[in-house]
């Protein structure tokens, strides 16, 4: 137990300390500055694994109970995805985000592994079990976790978000419940990440459509873009295994750009791109797939809940 828990003796509490203040309201909920102050079950999901990692078993203890009393779907188990405190109903969409779902179910894991408490992991258990029964199918010859419980399946396509192919996790899943389905996710996954390359930079967008027959397209209701979504895909390629292949397409990319000159986002169509360039959280994940030897994250005032995630996700994988 004592191995399992070594990754976590390594983190940055200064830039923790700051997240928080930033970040976290009083009764557990982490704000999203750039966004008018909504919630979202991502971000719990990103604030709980700080809280593992930096050994603050009460900010986690906070995070979650109000994780779970607020934003638990008591029918499926999973989580409402968007929280808006200035509406009569916060939670007008019931719709779930299955990245969400899986990082408090993976912060879960790792709790109970950090603090020695089995409740923590029957709780990870239970979610796992509903990703299982509710978000995973078997479509186009590969099994696909959906990105959310309604909207993403349309019998002759499918959306995908591959941002949300959180492989980390599922290997921990796989490894605690030894399901074959988490290990065929992860190759289905990289599978299917491999084809996903579009236009001449060869990246895969936000959101993409899996059509009946395997072909794969941008999804048409989003623009064409690898962009603040997409970037999380070298982050969880590179947590998993940093020596995949599949970072290629992204070295081969960032590396045309000097780093405080490489585009926030491209349209894989177009070639256009960003007429801003990356910053914060987004060069930490740039910094991370190219192999840069990273030091613990500095979020400025400057930087909003997003990119200062990015920034403390990018420094956990690294470690």
């Amino acid at each position: 137990m004592a191995l399992m828990c070594s990754p976590f003796t390594q983190a940055s509490p200064q830039a923790w300390d700051v997240y928080k203040a930033r970040f976290l309201m009083p009764d557990g909920r982490i704000i999203d500055t750039g966004n008018k102050g909504i919630s979202h079950s991502e971000g719990q999901g990103f604030a709980m694994l700080g809280a593992v990692y930096n050994n603050d078993r009460q900010t986690f203890d906070k995070l979650w109970q109000w994780t779970r009393q607020t934003l638990q779907n008591k029918q499926t188990g999973l989580f409402y995805w968007r929280y808006n405190p200035t509406l009569a109903d916060p939670i007008t969409d019931k719709n779930n985000a299955t990245d969400g779902d899986t990082l408090i179910a993976w912060a879960l894991l790792k709790a109970e592994s950090r603090w020695q408490d089995k409740r923590y992991g029957k709780a990870s258990d239970e979610i796992t079990k509903s990703l299982l029964a509710h978000m995973v199918i078997d479509y186009a010859g590969y099994k696909v976790m959906l990105p959310g419980k309604d909207g993403f399946n349309h019998n002759s396509e499918i959306i995908l978000n591959p941002s949300y192919f959180v492989f980390p996790a599922w290997a921990d899943f796989a490894k605690r419940s030894h399901l074959q389905a988490w290990q065929t996710l992860i190759q289905d996954g990289q599978t299917l990440l491999g084809e996903m390359g579009q236009g001449s930079v060869n990246l895969p967008t936000d959101w993409v459509s899996l059509r009946a027959d395997g072909q794969l397209l941008p999804a048409k209701e989003w623009p064409a873009r690898m962009s603040f979504d997409a970037i999380r895909i070298p982050l969880y390629l590179y947590w998993y295994d940093k020596k995949s292949p599949l970072l290629l397409p992204w070295r081969i990319w960032f590396s045309q750009f000097s780093r405080l000159q490489t585009p926030a986002w491209v349209n894989v169509e177009t070639n256009e791109k960003a007429p801003y360039m990356m910053a914060g959280g987004l060069l930490a994940v740039r910094d991370l797939t190219m192999g840069e030897v990273m030091t613990a994250p500095q979020i400025t005032p400057q930087e909003d809940y997003y990119s200062a995630s990015l920034s403390m996700l990018a420094w956990l994988a690294y470690q």
